[in-house]
């Protein structure tokens, strides 16, 4: 039997850039994401996130490359926006309708919406539908947009800075619906600078810097790219060195007192594991860098402009 054709991309961009007068917003950027990914999108502002979810909606269009919403170019909205769902970072809603009345209009131009599953989200989001969103708070305004996105049918959920007003329980409960968004085949494009809600619910990430993707990744690869800290407390002092001098990876070794060290490690844990096994260890401590760190590694050296990855 012949193999089958791969999956097309829920969103897939090439060569993609955006150019506004002298200003260089996205800058010749490279991607695809495939079905069912919940794929992170970072950087600081002004980095070009909007922009790209601009041109991903077809709000604007690229001053070279293109971009796809399930192989539909996302210039044709009428046809791409059958496939998505989206929820911006400052939502606007019409302010004499009620919370209800606005998610019913919104159903009503979508993809389709599991009407049962809404209702247990206004639960789940403790989102009075009953009154008028000239009353709502910035939270109340998000989660309405949150209730509407989850709901919907639609493939593809582009989630830009979603969670901005919601508060900590509030928070906990999107990403419960990403996960189950996730579980149901759904894809998610979630651009955020909250870098503990992507580590928590993304499988990998782009980083992006000055409108060019310097890093796309899965989490796990990421963190091999970046050094591990490991502390050591020993039973009894050891000598000088203690045989970690030289071991393939280990940098900064540190003595802190006689009976703790530090260190630095790139690379394969199993060459200082060897050499510490010579040792009377009775604590071990590996920290790997958070993703907060790995982003500030990006943006906190200006000589580490990176190049473009293609995923």
């Amino acid at each position: 039997m012949p193999a089958s054709a791969p999956a097309v991309p829920a969103l897939r961009a090439e060569h993609l850039s955006k150019r506004f007068s002298r200003t260089v917003a996205v800058d010749d950027l490279s991607l695809a994401v495939p079905p069912g990914e919940v794929f992170g999108f970072l950087g600081p502002n002004g980095a070009g996130k909007s922009t790209t979810i601009r041109l991903v909606l077809g709000l604007l269009r690229p001053s070279g490359g293109h971009v796809e919403v399930f192989g539909v170019p996302a210039h044709d909205v009428g046809r791409a926006h059958r496939q998505l769902a989206h929820v911006p970072a400052d939502v606007a809603l019409w302010p004499a309708l009620t919370g209800r009345e606005c998610l019913d209009l919104l159903a009503a131009v979508g993809p389709g919406t599991d009407l049962a599953y809404r209702a247990e989200l206004v639960e789940r989001f403790a989102l009075d539908p009953d009154r008028r969103a000239r009353t709502y708070s910035t939270g109340n305004r998000q989660k309405v947009a949150l209730v509407a996105a989850f709901a919907t049918r639609a493939p593809l959920l582009v989630l830009d800075e979603p969670t901005s007003g919601l508060d900590p329980l509030m928070e906990r409960e999107f990403r419960r619906c990403v996960t189950e968004a996730a579980a149901r085949g759904q894809t998610v494009f979630l651009s955020s600078h909250q870098l503990a809600e992507v580590e928590a619910v993304c499988s990998r990430v782009g980083i992006l810097r000055q409108g060019r993707l310097v890093e796309v990744a899965g989490l796990h690869e990421l963190r091999r790219l970046r050094r591990s800290e490991i502390s050591v407390t020993l039973a009894r002092p050891a000598a000088a060195g203690a045989g970690l001098t030289g071991v393939d990876g280990v940098a900064d070794l540190r003595w802190t007192s006689p009976l703790e060290l530090t260190m630095t490690l790139a690379g394969p844990p199993a060459p200082v594991l060897r050499a510490l096994a010579g040792l009377d260890v009775v604590a071990l401590d590996v920290r790997e860098p958070s993703l907060e760190e790995l982003f500030l590694d990006f943006y906190g050296d200006d000589r580490s402009t990176g190049a473009e990855v293609r995923a």
